[in-house]
Formats: structure tokens, sequence, C-alpha cells
């Protein structure tokens, strides 16, 4: 009876010393990763208070997240449940009243036929409804407390929300204050452009006001598009704009800060959106540029989409619609927000 020893011998004699050594070396590769293939892989799943984990199995190489079939589509995720229109008087549309409920004065939110969410709610069919609840003067606070003893605006939304528009922060950096320091040179106030110091302040403050909100309307509407706008440019920067008491200088400057208003809430936007993804969660985070949405229509034009400073002689003061999109402003903001629904993210939805 031969062992195992003298076989080998045998087999080695008959293949050759270099034939054998390949022989071994695959048979060795095959024991090595057979089980790799074979066995499935073992994972911790955390439960409980986060100390303890129980066992789950999956095979290696299978993604246990990712969804089968293709990504939705960019119109599917917005209108798959309701659409909740938030934010200030830019969302709520002072300024474009064509009404006379429009002009209520006891409708302190001023919420009108003609803002652009009007538009957008019949340009595509939710599945849940719809809700208008911006609100004007409204900050990031407001949309979170409520405004004008409103319910929060951040109660409107929830886990069926699937789009939510919104302008925000203007209020937040008190641009129409410095507006009106600007408009209004009494020899006590501040010039013009003196003012920057308190609006970096105020923009230092949304930095981080904004994200918060950002993050507390996700949470409570996880499968939501949430669609951030910024602020149009208002002054065309020539002399004799409207008779409104702004030098070019000054048109330029007030315009910069609208610019720089919108560059806060894209990064804001972006750095949102960029979280989201890296959990591959659902819902997404976007930005419409509106600065440049009223080009050859800013205050003082032939045809403005802005409209330029009305005063309320008898209580001299400056009306609400001052320096607010006019109706063909907010038509021409409701075509980017329902150009944006149609196009989406740069990245695939859930």
């Amino acid at each position: 009876m031969t062992g195992p020893g003298s076989w080998l011998r045998s087999l080695r004699e008959r293949m050759g010393e270099r034939r054998f050594a390949v022989l071994v070396l695959v048979g060795l590769l095959v024991l090595a990763f057979a089980p790799l293939v074979a066995l499935p892989a073992v994972r911790c799943e955390v439960f409980g208070d986060g100390n303890g984990c129980r066992e789950r199995t999956a095979l290696v190489g299978a993604d246990p997240v990712a969804a089968p079939g293709d990504p939705l589509t960019p119109v599917a995720v917005a209108t798959r449940g309701s659409y909740a229109a938030l934010g200030d008087s830019y969302s709520s549309g002072v300024g474009a009243e064509a009404s006379v409920a429009d002009q209520n004065p006891l409708a302190r939110c001023h919420r009108t036929s003609k803002a652009y969410y009007n538009e957008v709610s019949k340009a595509f069919r939710f599945s849940k409804g719809t809700g208008f609840w911006a609100c004007s003067g409204a900050t990031t606070e407001d949309v979170r407390d409520g405004r004008h003893g409103e319910p929060p605006q951040l109660g409107r939304v929830g886990a069926d929300t699937s789009l939510v528009t919104m302008s925000i922060g203007g209020n937040d950096i008190g641009f129409s204050k410095v507006v009106a320091g600007c408009v209004v040179k009494l020899p006590w106030s501040k010039g013009c452009t003196e003012q920057g110091r308190s609006i970096a302040e105020n923009m230092s403050d949304l930095r981080r006001d904004l994200p918060a909100l950002i993050a507390d309307i996700h949470a409570r509407a996880p499968r939501a598009r949430i669609i951030l706008m910024g602020y149009p440019k208002a002054f065309s920067e020539v002399n004799g704009t409207a008779g409104d008491n702004l030098s070019v200088s000054e048109q330029q400057w007030l315009n910069a800060r609208a610019y720089d208003l919108g560059r806060l809430i894209k990064d804001a936007a972006a750095e949102a959106d960029a979280r989201i993804a890296a959990r591959r969660g659902q819902g997404s985070v976007e930005f419409v540029d509106a600065y440049s949405a009223f080009a050859g229509h800013e205050v003082g034009s032939r045809d403005p989409y802005m409209n330029g400073l009305a005063v309320n002689l008898s209580a001299l003061e400056a009306e609400p619609r001052s320096y607010h999109p006019t109706v063909n402003g907010q038509h021409a903001l409701a075509g980017l927000f329902i150009e944006q629904i149609r196009k989406g993210p740069a990245r695939p939805l859930r």
C-alpha cells in the first residue's frame, strides 16, 4: 500500500518538476479564494443604546442600500407627495397685487394671487396637494416659530411633503432697512455703503442659521426636494433710476450685497445636499439662481420686473411693495422654479 508521499513522488516524475510546481500553486490559490466566494460576510447592525449589535449577513459585493430599478425622475420625486411654498415676501408675492383680495390690509402675510407659487402649483400634479405658507417679513426664526400669529411654516411640512420652495435670508440681514438707508439720506443717518459692517455681521449669523433651518426642514420632510431661491438684482446701475435718489455706485453696492446673499444661500444648499448624498438619503437641497432673472427689467427700466420706491405720504414711510417683484417679476421667478423642478440636481434621486 502506497502512502500520500509515494503518490506525490510518482505524480511529480510523470509531470516534471515545472508542471508539478504550477499545479501546486493553482491548488493553493483555489483553496485561498474559495471561502471568500462561497461564504457570506457578517456585518454588525447596532441596536438599542448603541452598545450592542446583532449579526446580519449579506453576500460580499451586494449593496443592501441600493434599490432595484432606475432612479426616479426629478418630477416624479417632486410630485409624489405634497408641495409647500415657504419663505418671505419674495415668495408670498408682495408687490404683485392683481386683485382686491391681494390688497387686503388685514392679510398680514400678503400672499397674492400672482406669487410664483400659483404657477408652480398648476404646472405639476402633486399627488397629495399643495400649500401656500410664505409670509411677508419672515426670517429664518419666523419660519421656525411663526409670524403674525400664524403657525410656524416649518410645521406645514411633514413626511408626505415632496417639494418645498423657499426664499429666505433677506430679512435676516435687514436688507430693506439697508435700502431705506441708501434712499433716505438723513443728516444723522449712516451713508449707504457705510452699512457694510452691519450686513457682514448679519451675514455671519445667517451662515449659521440657514443651514440649521434647512436641516430642520429635511428632518421633517426627508423625501422632499427643497429648492432655495437667491434674490434678483434690483438696480440697473444707470443714472436717474426712477428718481430713487441712488447714485450708480450705490446701486452697484446694493446689487453686490444681493449677489453676496445669493452666494451664501447657494453654498448652504450645496453643503446640505452633499450631506444627503453622502448618506445616500432621499430628497435633495437645490438652489435657483435668480440674480439675473430681471436683467434688462430692473428698477427704472422701461418694463420693470421690480417695483421702485413707493411712499405712503400719509404715514411718511415706504410701502411694502417697494423693491419687490411685480407680476411679471413673479412670473419670471415661477419659470426658474419650474425649470429646476424638471431638471433636478446633478445627481440621481431616490
